[in-house]
């Protein structure tokens, strides 16, 4: 009987060896696992079974020929590197402390023979990807007049499947930032709080002709309906949130009272009392701005209340719409398309169009929360995911959740909800004082 002799990988061994080199320099408590399951522990007496998991030799290459920080986001969202045995959350510290060793001269520590060693054979390689790439495989211009196909856009971030959000998300499927009465407080009451946040802040009042741009699984107007007897009107441009918004509606018995369509905002037509826009605006494209604040104009009635809820980012005093790589990576993987302002542009844009701006509130905090919420969710229920979406994608959606909560906690992005009235001469309609949005009509709701 002949036994078969695997030959071993001698590239792995010697990268092997110069990653435990770098465990003595840089002593984090984390673990490397490379293609042939090999195990290298990056301190002494690592605590963690936390592991970044490399699954083919071309992600050496492709880190030698492009050694940028692209070329790492591309390949952790293509799934030929993972974070395995943990989330990024507890990923983030450990490479923010070998960032700031490297910073502080760790480097000059390292082996340079060791390393020219170990990491010349792989430099003429190949960088055979070993999985199929994940983005947005289409252009994506900027403008309408251009081609942008924004319900192909849309679609190919919501219509994985109500199933796949369903894991994550609370019962009423609301998708955007959440509004926490404590930071104590459930995901299921701070997305009820929010909703009925939205509909204080517009005084929504019995027969209120209300429309919901981009409303997702129907959870607003659904809301607005029971508890304020709207007459309310969505539009989304996701398949799958229609079919689950429509079948929701009826089950409900509010068909009277809610419509829902599968239809572009831009071919709205009619006049409506108080319309909100929540977490769609990131969708439009900064070169579409005018042309979205125009059409809420169009669509209100006069002293009519708007309020927009959106992502921004920081000002900056020159290059604002360059994207840093995380950001570009986002909007090719996950937001295809997507763009976010900053808060001044969007009160500038709003005046421009013969807005009156009422109130701003900022909830960056409140979004770090939710997404935090979200990916624990999700990471709770990953199995599942995979069944679903795949595994490589699965971990695409970890670490996007857990990015962006983040993002969220260091103040890189924010999440302002700005309400606004058609702007007419004389008196807005609003009360002297905030004191109504104290007013909780969902005590007790189911």
């Amino acid at each position: 009987m002949t036994v078969a002799m695997t030959k071993p990988d001698s590239d792995a061994l010697r990268l092997a060896r110069l990653i435990r080199h770098l465990g003595q320099v840089f002593d984090v408590d984390l673990n490397v696992i490379l293609w042939d399951g090999t195990r290298i522990p990056l301190c002494e007496r690592p605590t963690s079974e936390l592991a970044l998991k490399i699954y083919d030799p071309g992600v050496i290459t492709s880190v030698l020929r492009a050694p940028k920080l692209w070329t790492a986001i591309e390949l952790l969202l293509n799934g030929r590197i993972r974070i395995v045995n943990g989330m990024f959350f507890e990923f983030e510290p450990r490479r923010q402390d070998i960032e700031n060793k490297l910073r502080g001269g760790r480097w000059r520590q390292i082996d340079k023979r060791l390393a020219l060693g170990a990491l010349g054979p792989f430099l003429f390689q190949s960088r055979n990807p070993a999985a199929p790439k994940l983005e947005f495989a289409g252009t994506i211009p900027d403008r309408l007049e251009q081609g942008r196909d924004d319900k192909a856009l849309v679609q190919f971030h919501y219509d994985l499947s109500n199933e796949f959000y369903a894991l994550f998300l609370d019962p009423r499927m609301v998708y955007s930032c959440a509004y926490f009465p404590t930071w104590e407080s459930s995901l299921e009451d701070a997305q009820l709080a929010k909703l009925d946040i939205v509909c204080r802040k517009l005084r929504l009042e019995p027969g209120d002709r209300f429309l919901d741009i981009g409303c997702g699984w129907g959870g607003l107007v659904i809301h607005a309906a029971q508890h304020y007897g709207v007459q309310a009107h969505g539009v989304t441009l996701s398949q799958a949130q229609f079919d689950f918004a429509r079948a929701r509606i009826v089950e409900l018995g509010l068909s009277d009272r809610i419509k829902i369509e599968l239809k572009d905002y831009r071919d709205l037509t009619g006049e409506y009392d108080k319309i909100a826009s929540i977490g769609m605006f990131e969708h439009v494209g900064l070169d579409n701005h005018d042309a979205y604040f125009a059409k809420m104009y169009s669509l209100l009635r006069v002293r009519g209340f708007l309020l927009n809820h959106a992502i921004t980012r920081r000002a900056r005093r020159k290059n604002f719409r360059r994207k840093p790589p995380e950001y570009a990576a986002m909007t090719r993987y996950v937001f295809p398309g997507s763009e976010v302002d900053h808060i001044g542009l969007s009160l500038d844009n709003l005046e421009i169009h013969e807005f009156d701006v009422h109130d701003v509130e900022g909830l960056r905090e409140h979004y770090a929360k939710t997404c935090r919420l979200w990916a624990e969710r999700l990471y709770s229920r990953r199995r599942e995911a995979e069944a679903m979406i795949g595994e490589v994608k699965t971990h695409l959606w970890l670490l996007y959740l857990a990015r962006t909560a983040i993002g969220f906690e260091r103040g890189a992005t924010a999440v302002f909800q700005t309400l606004a009235s058609k702007r007419a001469v004389g008196a807005s309609g609003l009360p002297p004082t905030r004191r109504h949005l104290l007013e909780d009509r969902t005590a007790g709701s189911p």
